[in-house]
């Protein structure tokens, strides 16, 4: 007998498979594709997304690991509810006053999140792209920019493309990119990283 998943904390089976679907879908994965990578067929997960059967743990687990989640990932055990605030001395923060590069992560790092919101700020001369700034970003990934304050310079895969306040650009972030500040003023840009999403 197989006994459905059994957690200390309560789980909703219809946001589940909700979350199911969504995360799926970002990855641009079909239902059978999902099935094949965690083993678990297509008619089950179908029902699962549907919200239309409560997973057994073997299931839910196998289903988690083809979404590349921990089981209490996929069932949201390891957030504190619905509702996240990141306090302004809560960022996560980084880069390095050599490079003239500041940024401040100001979403929380919630599992399974697919977009992540960032403040940058820019000195005069400074750049990104430093040693003390993340790597590349993931395969697929996606950024959008605003320039909130003074003027930058979005080098991308070799080109160049100048941004004054106000001016906000979108581009696949897994491209070679930098900003520059070619300004006598400090400049602040807002970036928005989503992460895994396939190119049209």
């Amino acid at each position: 007998m197989v006994l459905p998943v059994t957690t200390d904390e309560p789980y909703d089976v219809a946001s589940v498979g909700l979350r199911v679907r969504a995360l799926r879908e970002a990855m641009g994965l079909s239902l059978r594709e999902l099935a094949l990578r965690c083993g678990v067929s297509a008619p089950m997960l179908s029902q699962v997304e549907r919200g239309e059967t409560s997973p057994t743990l073997q299931v839910a687990t196998r289903i988690a690991h083809g979404l590349e989640l921990r089981l209490s990932q996929l069932l949201r055990l390891d957030e504190s509810g619905a509702v996240t605030i990141v306090r302004a001395g809560e960022r996560r923060s980084g880069g390095s006053p050599d490079d003239g590069h500041r940024f401040e992560i100001l979403t929380p790092p919630l599992p399974g999140q697919r977009a992540e919101l960032s403040l940058h700020t820019l000195e005069p001369d400074g750049a990104t792209g430093g040693p003390s700034d993340p790597p590349l970003h993931e395969p697929g990934s996606r950024e959008t920019t605003l320039v909130a304050a003074g003027t930058v310079v979005l080098v991308c895969d070799g080109r160049r493309h100048e941004l004054a306040t106000g001016d906000c650009v979108t581009f696949d972030a897994d491209l070679p990119h930098h900003f520059e500040n070619p300004g006598t003023e400090r400049a602040e840009l807002y970036a928005v990283l989503s992460a895994g999403l396939r190119r049209s």
